[in-house]
């Protein structure tokens, strides 16, 4: 009886711990996928959105971190590696299409930032010319009479002069026949006759300086000198030593220093904004520590086929006489009337050939790219024409 008892016994707790343990397998295996599967600890996602199965996050997309730029919808194996795609989560990168940068990095890479800002600026460009003289304010030296230059004191073109200095002496013999005639007309004491010579005299060109100078002597005059109007250089002459002058021929030609022509080329995208009285501040290539100022005189017709450029004729002063014929200066070319603009750095815009993007800071050091319309460079600034508003950093 006891050992039957004992058997008995036996069994029942057997059974007992085979019923635990099976209850225990069975609990743990039916409770262990909602505990530890991520995608159903997830919510559900939305239309359109991707989770990544095996960690339940937000995708933007995959990529292959050695091909950075070319991104898929769906995760697999790359096709430029032999590795598998990783994912982009969106908790990673703050904004869509924009990256976090910590602090630390930011200091390492000299990442600075500025604001977007709104000035009163003028609507400039820069250009390069050429000095040219000022062909409005030429003179030119002509011999009214017939004669031959018998001595000729500007030597060469090119030759500066000042106002009142001789260029060439003309011995003028049709002179003489009339001045004899006044001469003893005068003598004579026949008032009238002796007044009608001097009419002829002066329909002949004499000077009156001349005629004068023949009273006093006594004798008659028969040399002209011919004088420059203007402090300048001589561009042309046209005569030497001996040779005849008729009547009307331009002995000489001199320009005047006090201003001077800039050409500039302008670019055939910048003509229609090229007007003729902006503001213009040259510099030297020489000198850049001096400053000239004029204007813009007129934009002379015609498109170089060569340049596509558009020649500007600008007026500088030139009173000190600094400025010769074909020198290289650098001109700004600016606008009399101040524009409201959007600014931001010139080094802010990065330009890709296709458009211009600019890094535009958001919360968390999230930095996202932007696409924006450029404008034109003010200085060490640059016109944003749409993209950004102002007071974005």
């Amino acid at each position: 009886m006891k050992t039957n008892f004992a058997l008995r016994t036996m069994v029942l707790v057997l059974a007992g711990a085979g019923l635990a343990y099976v209850g225990y397998w069975t609990g743990t295996h039916q409770s262990a996928p909602q505990a530890m599967t991520p995608a159903m600890a997830a919510p559900a996602a939305a239309a359109g959105e991707k989770i990544d199965p095996k960690t339940g996050r937000k995708v933007l997309y995959w990529h292959d971190p050695m091909v950075p730029g070319q991104k898929f919808d769906k995760p697999g194996k790359s096709p430029f590696m032999d590795m598998e795609l990783v994912p982009v989560y969106a908790d990673e990168t703050g904004t869509e299409g924009g990256v976090k940068v910590s602090p630390t990095l930011q200091q390492n890479l000299g990442v600075r930032f500025a604001i977007v800002r709104r000035a009163e600026t003028r609507e400039s460009f820069d250009l390069v010319g050429t000095t040219q003289f000022d062909e409005s304010i030429s003179e030119v030296v002509q011999s009214r009479v017939t004669g031959y230059v018998d001595r000729l004191y500007a030597r060469a073109p090119m030759q500066r002069i000042k106002r009142g200095e001789p260029i060439a002496s003309l011995f003028v013999p049709d002179w003489i026949g009339p001045q004899e005639e006044y001469l003893a007309l005068k003598r004579s004491g026949n008032d009238t006759l002796a007044a009608a010579a001097r009419q002829r005299m002066q329909a002949l060109s004499i000077p009156a300086g001349l005629i004068a100078q023949a009273e006093r002597t006594g004798q008659a005059q028969n040399h002209l000198t011919l004088t420059s109007p203007v402090n300048g250089v001589i561009t042309e002459l046209a005569i030497r030593e001996g040779a005849m002058v008729p009547v009307g021929m331009t002995i000489a030609k001199v320009a005047d220093l006090n201003k001077v022509w800039l050409v500039a080329e302008v670019p055939e995208a910048l003509a229609s904004s090229a007007r003729a009285g902006m503001t213009v501040e040259a510099t030297a290539s020489g000198d850049a520590n001096r400053k000239y100022t004029g204007k813009v005189r007129e934009i002379l017709p015609g498109v170089n086929t060569t340049t596509r450029t558009v020649q500007a004729r600008l007026e500088l002063d030139n009173k000190d006489g600094s400025l010769t014929p074909g020198m290289l200066m650098r001109v700004r070319i600016g606008a009399e009337k101040p524009v409201s603009r959007l600014l931001v750095p010139t080094e802010a815009v990065i330009t890709t050939g296709k458009r211009s993007v600019v890094l535009l800071a958001g919360e968390k050091n999230s930095m996202q790219p932007v696409t924006v319309t450029a404008g034109r460079d003010t200085g060490d600034d640059t016109e944003i024409l749409s993209g950004l508003s102002e007071g974005q950093k």
